[in-house]
């Protein structure tokens, strides 16, 4: 008999939680069971198994990103719309350093929530990139540009991979003003 009140929704926001909590790496089935007070087996009535729990980690945690984005984009265009993106990117990363990690999973093809927390976030950072003249094959490559920028800097703020001696927030706000100058400067394609 399944728990009261337990189902898939509850263990994915408990799942988050934890993992938020102990890291990513350390989320396991076990640990989320044990959290739950349930046994292990009675977590498989909810979830198919660790992939799954996974998917829709990120499921959630990619729509909640989306949220974030898209809220502090709006009203805003050009640099002021990407620094107010970027300062919620690295925002939510830090809030949430065990579910974060799940943001860069493509979604499930399979999961019409996860592809539509995907397009949601991704479509954010389009409508900012609008704001330079990039769309089509441009906003792609500039989205893969700018997604690549911020994960690698929070990835590596997170393992606590910057020790020179200089404000970690100014290089941060310099890696958003750079790319606000390439993203302005964008080459043509072909060029």
């Amino acid at each position: 008999m399944p728990r009261a009140g337990l189902n898939q929704q509850t263990v994915v926001r408990e799942a988050a939680r934890l993992a938020d909590e102990v890291g990513y790496d350390q989320l396991t089935l076990a640990a989320l069971a044990s959290r739950l007070g349930v046994a292990l087996p009675s977590l498989y009535k909810h979830i198919r198994g660790a992939d799954a729990l996974n998917q829709k980690l990120s499921a959630l945690a990619t729509a909640e990103l989306a949220i974030e984005l898209t809220t502090a984009a709006a009203g805003r265009a050009g640099g002021d719309a990407l620094r107010a993106m970027a300062d919620a990117y690295r925002a939510y990363a830090r809030r949430h350093p065990g579910r974060y990690p799940t943001t860069q999973r493509v979604p499930d093809p399979s999961d019409p929530e996860h592809v539509e927390a995907g397009e949601r976030a991704v479509g954010a950072i389009f409508a900012v990139l609008r704001g330079y003249g990039l769309t089509g094959d441009d906003a792609v490559d500039a989205t893969r540009a700018l997604r690549s920028a911020l994960h690698g800097f929070v990835a590596l703020e997170a393992a606590g991979g910057f020790g020179l001696p200089r404000e970690v927030d100014r290089s941060y706000h310099q890696l958003v003003a750079g790319l606000d100058t390439a993203f302005r400067s964008w080459p043509a394609r072909g060029a």
